[in-house]
């Protein structure tokens, strides 16, 4: 009678024990949640500080994979303003009057999906750059919902242009080439101050795929794309008075 008590009693305790080890499980789990969610706002307000240089997820999975990139942080007054005016016009029009998200456009993009329409990609640069520093490559409704509240929150402790330096030195412009300077030197052997018209529009033309599209090698495709570009940035005017006052 008393092994079966004891048997009962050990049952009964392993039980505890598995149950108070899914309760610490499941609360760190939701710490871990909770911290992942939380740390890209805490490096928002650590990236505001100029002396600060921030790498992309795409960096550190070329270091984690001993792949290795080249990236070669320069200021803004360091870059073409050539480039700053191709890579706005091409990628983000309403860069200056946004407040992280462009909502007429999203707005334009739901309606377009509503109807089973082709949509257009609706990311400004805001988005972009937190899409590059926190999340992940890859078109979804779970990255997208987290990217447009972390661009809210980079454009409102962020200046416009220290939203741009770091967007040109986080942005991929080919297979471990990150930021305008390594992508001048790679692509047009020279520095990201020196770029022309011409080769600016290439690179901004680049951007959307960098992978396919070689901003030193561009096909005939390309290149009718990035002189729309060129045309754009020489009449870009009034909608980058919040880089070039």
């Amino acid at each position: 009678m008393r092994s079966e008590e004891q048997a009962g009693e050990g049952g009964e305790g392993l039980h505890r024990s598995r149950g108070l080890s899914l309760a610490r499980f499941l609360r760190r789990l939701v710490l871990i949640v909770l911290g992942a969610l939380v740390v890209p706002y805490l490096l928002i307000l650590a990236y505001a500080s100029p002396v600060v240089h921030p790498v992309s997820t795409l960096m550190l999975a070329d270091i984690v994979t001993l792949k290795g990139y080249d990236r070669r942080w320069v200021s803004l007054d360091s870059i073409s303003p050539n480039l700053v005016r191709s890579v706005m016009m091409s990628e983000d029009g309403q860069f200056c009057r946004h407040g992280g998200v462009d909502w007429g456009e999203m707005k334009a993009v739901v309606q377009d999906a509503l109807e089973g329409e082709t949509t257009r990609g609706a990311s400004t640069i805001p988005m972009q750059t937190a899409k590059n520093l926190f999340l992940w490559n890859g078109r979804s409704f779970i990255r997208k919902a987290l990217e447009m509240p972390l661009a809210i929150a980079a454009d409102f402790v962020w200046s416009k242009p220290r939203t741009m330096e770091i967007y040109l030195n986080v942005a991929e412009w080919g297979p471990g080439i990150y930021g305008a300077e390594a992508a001048a030197q790679h692509h047009f052997g020279v520095p990201a101050g020196e770029l022309t018209r011409g080769q600016a529009a290439l690179l901004a033309a680049a951007l959307p795929n960098p992978i396919t599209r070689v901003a030193g090698k561009p096909g005939p495709g390309m290149r009718r794309i990035a002189g729309v570009v060129e045309r754009r940035a020489r009449n870009a005017g009034d909608y980058i008075t919040c880089i070039y006052e």
